[in-house]
């Protein structure tokens, strides 16, 4: 899935690099970012608004020039900085998304885009806002576009009261015989994305629950784009906060990413400051991870991988007893050790 073309009726982006194919069809190469941070406990995602869209959140994106960029990384990191005056740290890339179809535009007639999507983590400094406020970027919570992935204060409402009866309704609606090329049947697909019938919630599924809602016209841009599902339904509620072209899904992907990622690798410490209490990392994980975890099981969990060390100071900011303040271990990296915090996978 791709985001459309930036050089069709979209004066807001130049034109991506082009490739010619067989037949003489066009693919356009694009990149997308979505850069996240965590802020007061809230993860959050950096999204731009160009002025010739409806008001719907994007996130940065530029086209790769092959002449310009020696690397698309460094494209990307050259879009974002002009786009938002952001400086990346730690870039990864996430996926391709050149499915056919899945954009704004009837028809389809355009060149075909093939999107390079990438997470990037970063702090929020100081320094930065005032230079991403005139540039109209924004952070915005992650969870405002998946408001059913935050289980930090328990089951989210919106999971029994919206979404369960909505997709019974659209599994009900399943013809006898399913798509060939789908190895479980709309019910059992559902029942494991969504944990039904005792099934547990795996966090890092945040894609798949996207693409069953998106395949049941649950969503505003599968409206948008033209799918018939969307047309069975009347009166929906607004599941999420829509995202232009197909940026929700992208964002879907890097959270699910960044989720399987905290098991294994040590990129909390990406966003989170060099010096933190157990109970600020403890914060930080709930909030990416999106569930809550129990203090005395996770302090446990910490001492066993060794990723952290103290720095012999303590802090005064929560109000009570000085707490230790702690620092990550990169030696750990040298020691060949993953450095991950081996969270459980599921609720």
């Amino acid at each position: 899935m791709s985001s459309p073309s930036p050089s069709t009726n979209d004066p807001a982006r130049p034109p991506a690099s082009e490739a010619e194919v067989e037949g003489g069809a066009r693919i356009e190469v694009g990149l997308n970012a979505a850069i996240v941070a965590v802020d007061r406990l809230t993860p959050l995602i950096l999204v731009v608004r160009p002025g010739d869209t409806d008001g719907e959140d994007g996130l940065p994106f530029g086209p790769f020039d092959p002449v310009e960029h020696r690397t698309m990384e460094i494209g990307l990191r050259a879009w974002v900085a002009e786009q938002t005056r952001l400086k990346l740290g730690y870039v990864e890339q996430l996926y391709t998304f050149g499915d056919r179809g899945r954009h704004a535009r009837r028809g389809d007639i355009g060149p075909h885009v093939m999107t390079i999507g990438y997470l990037a983590l970063t702090r929020r400094l100081e320094d930065d806002e005032t230079a991403l406020r005139e540039s109209g970027a924004q952070w915005r919570p992650w969870y405002a576009y998946f408001p059913w992935e935050d289980w930090r204060q328990g089951r989210p409402a919106i999971l029994d009261t919206t979404l369960e009866p909505l997709l019974q309704r659209w599994c009900a609606m399943a013809p006898a015989a399913e798509r060939p090329d789908r190895p479980l049947a709309r019910q059992e697909r559902v029942k494991i994305a969504f944990g039904w019938d005792g099934l547990p919630w795996d966090e890092e599924r945040v894609l798949e629950r996207y693409e069953l809602l998106y395949e049941a016209g649950l969503v505003p841009e599968a409206g948008r784009d033209g799918r018939q599902s969307a047309a069975l339904w009347e009166d929906l509620p607004r599941l999420g906060r829509p995202m232009r072209f197909d940026h929700r899904r992208i964002l879907a992907t890097a959270i699910g990413r960044l989720r399987g990622k905290l098991k294994y690798r040590p990129l909390i410490f990406e966003l989170i400051a060099d010096s933190f209490t157990l109970t600020e990392l403890q914060k930080v994980v709930e909030a990416i991870s999106g569930r809550h975890l129990h203090k005395q099981n996770f302090r446990r969990l910490v001492e066993q991988t060794r990723v952290v060390e103290q720095t012999g100071e303590t802090s005064i900011s929560t109000g009570g007893r000085p707490a230790a303040l702690f620092r990550f271990r990169r030696e750990i990296m040298k020691e060949g050790a993953m450095g991950g915090l081996r969270l459980r996978a599921r609720l």
